[in-house]
C-alpha cells in the first residue's frame, strides 16, 4: 500500500479536532463542505441542462421532423416524391403536410394558431402525438370527423372533445367587395398533451383532406416532413435530397434550430466553468488549512523526524490528510447529486407546496416538469476533476512539511 498504518494513524489524528488546533479543523471542515457542495451542484446543474436539452430537442424533432422539404409552388406529386425520399438510406418516414396560420375563435376567446393538415395514418406513426391523446381518439381524427387540439389551447378556449372551434384564415376568398376571410367551424375530435407549451397552446392538427380544401391546396401539400434514424445524419440526407431535385427547398433541423442549439451548448459550457470555481475555491481552502496545520504541527514533525521518520513519510502523512478531505467530500457530493437528480421532480413539488409558488413555469421553460439526465462520462469527469484538484492542493503543504528542519523547529519551540 502507498500509505502505511503509521501514516494513516497520524493523518487521522491531525484531522480530528482538538481544542488547541480547533480553528485549523474548522477550515478543513469548510473545505470538506465546499467540495461536497461544489461537486453536487455541478452534477445537478449539468444533469438538468442535459435533460433540458435532450427533452426539448426530442419534442421539437419528434413534432416537426428532422428535414423539411418544400417547393416554390404547391407540391402536387407529393406521394411519388415521398416514395422516392423513403428509398434513401437512413430515412424512416415521410409525412405530407398542409400548413397554414389561422385565427381561432369561440364564444369565450380568440387567438392565433398553426394548423397542420396530416393524414391520420401518418400521425399514428409518431408517438409524440398518438401516444399523448388525453381526450377523444385518433380514430375520430382519421375518419375526418374533426381536429386535434393541444391541452393548452383547449384550456384557453374551454374546448373539449365534441365541442367546436371556429377557424378564420387571413387568406380569404376574393369577391367583388374585396377579400373575405374564410371562416369555418370544426368539431374537436380529441385533445393531446406533449408537455411542450408552445405546441400544446398553438398547434391544431386537421385531417389532410379538410386542410387541402380549407387552405385551397386541391390535391397538393405545402411541404413534406422527413424523419431519419439518426438526427446527426439529417444534414447529409438533406443534401442528398436537394441534389436529386434542385427545385426543392430542403432544410435540416440543424439549419432551422441551429442558433437555439448553439446557445444551449454555449450556456452549458459557461455554467460548467462557473460552477467549477466552487470546487477550485474549496481546493484552495484545503491548501490554506494544511499550511496552517503544518505550521501548528511543526514541533510534532520535528519529533517524528528525530524518531526516524523520513521526509517521504512526513509528506505522505499530509498528503493523506488533504486527500482524505477531497475524497470523502467528492464522494458525499456525488451521493447528494445523484439522489437530488433521481428525485428532482419530487423535490420541486415539495418546494412548490412549501412556498406556494410555481418554481418551473411551462410557459417560460417550455416543459411541464424538470428533466434531469446524468451523463456517465460527464459525471465521471466531474468526480475526477474534483479529486485531481484536491490532490493537487495537498502537494505544496505536504512538500513544505517534508522540508521542515527538525533542529530549527525544536529550537524555537
Amino acid at each position: 500500500m502507498i500509505f502505511g498504518p503509521f501514516e494513516r494513524m497520524v493523518a487521522g489524528r491531525y484531522l480530528r479536532s482538538r481544542r488547541k488546533e480547533g480553528f485549523v479543523s474548522v477550515i478543513v471542515g469548510f473545505s470538506f463542505i465546499g467540495i461536497a457542495l461544489g461537486v453536487a451542484t455541478l452534477i445537478i446543474v449539468m444533469a438538468v441542462m442535459n435533460g433540458f436539452r435532450a427533452d426539448i430537442f426530442d419534442r421539437i424533432l419528434g413534432f416537426n421532423g428532422h428535414i423539411d422539404v418544400s417547393s416554390k409552388v404547391a407540391m402536387t406529386d407529393f406521394d411519388n416524391l415521398a416514395a422516392r425520399i423513403k428509398k434513401i438510406p437512413g430515412v424512416v418516414s415521410v409525412m405530407p403536410v398542409v400548413e397554414g396560420e389561422v385565427m381561432v375563435t369561440n364564444d369565450r376567446n380568440a387567438g392565433g394558431a398553426l394548423v397542420r393538415g396530416v393524414r391520420g395514418e401518418d400521425l399514428a406513426q409518431h408517438p409524440w402525438i398518438a401516444g399523448h391523446i388525453l381526450e377523444g381518439s385518433l380514430d375520430n381524427f382519421s375518419s375526418g370527423d374533426g381536429v386535434l387540439i393541444g391541452s393548452g389551447l383547449a384550456g384557453n378556449f374551454g374546448a373539449r372533445t365534441g365541442g367546436q372551434l371556429t377557424l378564420i384564415s387571413p387568406k380569404g376568398n376574393v369577391t367583388a367587395f374585396g377579400t373575405v376571410p374564410r371562416l369555418r367551424a370544426y368539431p374537436v375530435a380529441g385533445v393531446f398533451n406533449i408537455g411542450e407549451s408552445q405546441f400544446d397552446s398553438g398547434v391544431i392538427f386537421m385531417p389532410l383532406a379538410l386542410a387541402q380544401t380549407y387552405f385551397k391546396y386541391p390535391g397538393a401539400v405545402s411541404n413534406l416532413e422527413v424523419w431519419v434514424d439518426n438526427p446527426d445524419n439529417a444534414k447529409a440526407i438533406a443534401t442528398e435530397i436537394s441534389t436529386a431535385d434542385p427545385d426543392l427547398r430542403v432544410l435540416s433541423w440543424e439549419t432551422v434550430n441551429g442558433p437555439f442549439y448553439n446557445a444551449l451548448q454555449v450556456e452549458r459550457v459557461v455554467m460548467f466553468l462557473i460552477l467549477t470555481l466552487i470546487i477550485l475555491v474549496a481546493a484552495l481552502n484545503i491548501i490554506s488549512g494544511l499550511i496552517m496545520l503544518v505550521k501548528d504541527k511543526s514541533r510534532d514533525i520535528a519529533i517524528l523526524r528525530t524518531m526516524g521518520a523520513t521526509r517521504g513519510m512526513i509528506m505522505r502523512i499530509f498528503l493523506l490528510a488533504g486527500a482524505s478531505v477531497g475524497t470523502v467530500g467528492t464522494a458525499l457530493g456525488f451521493g447528494i447529486g445523484y439522489l437530488f437528480c433521481d428525485n428532482i421532480e419530487s423535490i420541486r413539488q415539495f418546494l412548490q407546496r412549501l412556498t406556494g409558488t410555481n418554481l418551473f413555469s411551462p410557459e417560460i421553460y417550455f416543459l411541464s416538469q424538470i428533466p434531469a439526465k446524468m451523463d456517465g462520462v460527464e459525471t465521471f469527469g466531474i468526480v475526477l476533476m474534483s479529486l485531481a484538484l484536491s490532490f493537487a492542493a495537498t502537494l505544496y503543504p505536504s512538500w513544505r512539511a517534508a522540508r521542515t528542519d527538525p533542529v530549527e523547529a525544536l529550537r524555537y519551540e
